[in-house]
Protein backbone atom coordinates (compact mmCIF):
# COMPACT_ATOMS: atom_id res chain seq x y z
CA UNK A 1 0.00 0.00 0.00
CA UNK A 2 2.97 2.86 0.89
CA UNK A 3 4.85 1.44 -2.37
CA UNK A 4 1.77 2.58 -4.28
CA UNK A 5 1.12 5.63 -2.40
CA UNK A 6 4.54 6.72 -2.85
CA UNK A 7 4.49 5.29 -7.00
CA UNK A 8 1.18 7.84 -7.14
CA UNK A 9 2.68 11.00 -5.73
CA UNK A 10 5.60 10.46 -7.86
CA UNK A 11 3.64 10.22 -11.62
CA UNK A 12 0.95 13.19 -9.94
CA UNK A 13 4.73 15.37 -9.30
CA UNK A 14 6.13 14.53 -12.47
CA UNK A 15 2.77 15.17 -14.52
CA UNK A 16 2.72 18.15 -13.21
CA UNK A 17 6.10 19.54 -13.62
CA UNK A 18 5.63 18.25 -17.45
CA UNK A 19 2.38 20.29 -17.90
CA UNK A 20 3.08 23.76 -15.90
CA UNK A 21 6.84 24.16 -17.00
CA UNK A 22 9.72 26.46 -15.41
CA UNK A 23 8.36 29.24 -13.39
CA UNK A 24 9.89 32.77 -13.84
CA UNK A 25 11.26 34.94 -11.44
CA UNK A 26 12.14 38.51 -11.81
CA UNK A 27 15.23 39.14 -9.14
CA UNK A 28 15.58 42.20 -7.51
CA UNK A 29 18.67 42.79 -8.06
CA UNK A 30 20.89 45.37 -5.66
CA UNK A 31 21.47 48.70 -6.37
CA UNK A 32 24.56 49.73 -7.16
CA UNK A 33 25.09 46.29 -8.93
CA UNK A 34 28.57 45.95 -9.03
CA UNK A 35 31.07 43.68 -10.86
CA UNK A 36 34.49 42.99 -11.28
CA UNK A 37 34.81 40.83 -14.55
CA UNK A 38 38.47 39.20 -15.33
CA UNK A 39 39.92 38.97 -18.67
CA UNK A 40 42.97 35.98 -19.26
CA UNK A 41 42.62 34.37 -21.97
CA UNK A 42 44.97 32.68 -24.00
CA UNK A 43 43.88 34.32 -27.07
CA UNK A 44 43.33 38.14 -28.16
CA UNK A 45 40.27 37.33 -29.83
CA UNK A 46 38.59 35.74 -27.39
CA UNK A 47 37.79 39.18 -25.82
CA UNK A 48 35.00 39.12 -28.61
CA UNK A 49 32.68 36.62 -27.08
CA UNK A 50 33.73 37.71 -23.44
CA UNK A 51 32.72 41.20 -24.36
CA UNK A 52 29.52 39.74 -24.68
CA UNK A 53 28.88 39.08 -21.47
CA UNK A 54 30.04 42.51 -20.28
CA UNK A 55 27.13 43.40 -22.93
CA UNK A 56 25.02 41.14 -21.45
CA UNK A 57 25.52 42.74 -18.12
CA UNK A 58 24.77 46.13 -19.07
CA UNK A 59 21.67 45.31 -21.32
CA UNK A 60 19.85 43.54 -18.68
CA UNK A 61 20.08 46.24 -16.00
CA UNK A 62 20.02 49.10 -18.56
CA UNK A 63 16.56 48.25 -20.39
CA UNK A 64 13.06 47.17 -18.76
CA UNK A 65 11.87 45.99 -15.94
CA UNK A 66 14.95 47.55 -14.57
CA UNK A 67 15.94 50.50 -16.48
CA UNK A 68 18.88 51.15 -14.15
CA UNK A 69 20.51 54.26 -14.67
CA UNK A 70 24.60 54.13 -15.89
CA UNK A 71 25.73 55.43 -12.34
CA UNK A 72 23.75 52.11 -10.75
CA UNK A 73 26.06 49.93 -13.11
CA UNK A 74 29.57 49.49 -12.07
CA UNK A 75 31.54 47.07 -13.87
CA UNK A 76 35.23 47.10 -14.05
CA UNK A 77 36.75 44.86 -16.05
CA UNK A 78 40.42 43.61 -15.66
CA UNK A 79 42.78 42.26 -18.43
CA UNK A 80 45.77 40.21 -17.31
CA UNK A 81 46.43 37.27 -20.54
CA UNK A 82 47.00 37.19 -24.12
CA UNK A 83 44.69 39.79 -24.53
CA UNK A 84 46.43 42.56 -23.56
CA UNK A 85 47.77 43.64 -27.70
CA UNK A 86 44.08 44.06 -28.34
CA UNK A 87 44.28 47.39 -25.91
CA UNK A 88 46.78 48.40 -27.34
CA UNK A 89 46.73 51.59 -29.68
CA UNK A 90 49.35 49.97 -32.08
CA UNK A 91 46.94 46.90 -32.79
CA UNK A 92 43.75 49.23 -33.65
CA UNK A 93 43.48 47.91 -37.25
CA UNK A 94 44.07 44.25 -36.42
CA UNK A 95 41.29 44.76 -33.76
CA UNK A 96 39.30 47.53 -34.87
CA UNK A 97 35.76 46.03 -34.20
CA UNK A 98 37.00 44.60 -30.53
CA UNK A 99 38.45 47.69 -29.72
CA UNK A 100 35.19 49.36 -30.94
CA UNK A 101 32.99 47.90 -28.52
CA UNK A 102 35.52 48.13 -25.71
CA UNK A 103 35.60 51.91 -26.22
CA UNK A 104 31.45 51.68 -26.58
CA UNK A 105 30.92 49.60 -23.21
CA UNK A 106 33.17 52.74 -21.72
CA UNK A 107 30.78 55.07 -23.14
CA UNK A 108 28.33 52.85 -20.56
CA UNK A 109 30.44 53.48 -17.71
CA UNK A 110 32.56 50.33 -17.65
CA UNK A 111 35.86 50.80 -16.55
CA UNK A 112 38.71 48.67 -18.56
CA UNK A 113 41.61 48.07 -16.46
CA UNK A 114 45.35 46.00 -17.90
CA UNK A 115 47.96 44.53 -15.24
CA UNK A 116 51.27 47.17 -16.01
CA UNK A 117 53.37 44.48 -14.83
CA UNK A 118 51.95 42.12 -17.73
CA UNK A 119 51.56 44.89 -19.91
CA UNK A 120 55.44 45.67 -19.19
CA UNK A 121 56.78 42.29 -18.76
CA UNK A 122 55.25 40.26 -21.81
CA UNK A 123 55.05 43.38 -24.26
CA UNK A 124 56.90 45.97 -23.22
CA UNK A 125 53.92 48.40 -22.86
CA UNK A 126 53.77 51.48 -20.83
CA UNK A 127 50.91 53.91 -20.43
CA UNK A 128 51.52 56.39 -23.42
CA UNK A 129 50.71 52.77 -25.65
CA UNK A 130 46.94 52.22 -24.18
CA UNK A 131 43.92 53.97 -25.23
CA UNK A 132 42.43 56.93 -23.34
CA UNK A 133 39.80 54.83 -22.07
CA UNK A 134 42.13 52.32 -20.70
CA UNK A 135 43.64 52.63 -16.77
CA UNK A 136 46.62 50.56 -15.88
CA UNK A 137 46.76 49.06 -12.58
CA UNK A 138 49.95 47.96 -10.96
CA UNK A 139 48.68 43.69 -10.30
CA UNK A 140 45.44 42.60 -11.86
CA UNK A 141 45.41 39.76 -9.10
CA UNK A 142 45.24 42.27 -6.08
CA UNK A 143 43.37 44.47 -7.92
CA UNK A 144 40.78 41.91 -9.18
CA UNK A 145 40.46 41.18 -5.08
CA UNK A 146 40.58 44.82 -4.13
CA UNK A 147 37.01 45.09 -6.23
CA UNK A 148 36.00 41.98 -4.49
CA UNK A 149 36.82 43.36 -1.14
CA UNK A 150 34.49 46.60 -1.66
CA UNK A 151 31.58 43.79 -2.44
CA UNK A 152 32.08 43.65 -5.94
CA UNK A 153 30.75 39.78 -7.56
CA UNK A 154 33.41 38.64 -9.45
CA UNK A 155 32.74 37.24 -12.52
CA UNK A 156 35.36 35.17 -14.93
CA UNK A 157 33.68 34.44 -18.44
CA UNK A 158 34.47 31.13 -19.98
CA UNK A 159 35.82 31.34 -23.79
CA UNK A 160 36.25 27.59 -24.63
CA UNK A 161 36.96 28.46 -28.69
CA UNK A 162 36.75 31.28 -30.90
CA UNK A 163 35.31 31.18 -34.43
Amino acid sequence: MMLKSIISLLLFLGMSFAVEGARFVQTEYKRPFRAVVEFYFDHPEKIGPALGWVSNLVYVLSNPPYNYPTEDIDIVVISHGRELPVFAKENRKKYEAIVERVESLSFYGVKFMVCSMAAKQFYGYTEKDFYPFVTLVPSALTEIIHWQHLGYGLLIPQVLQIK
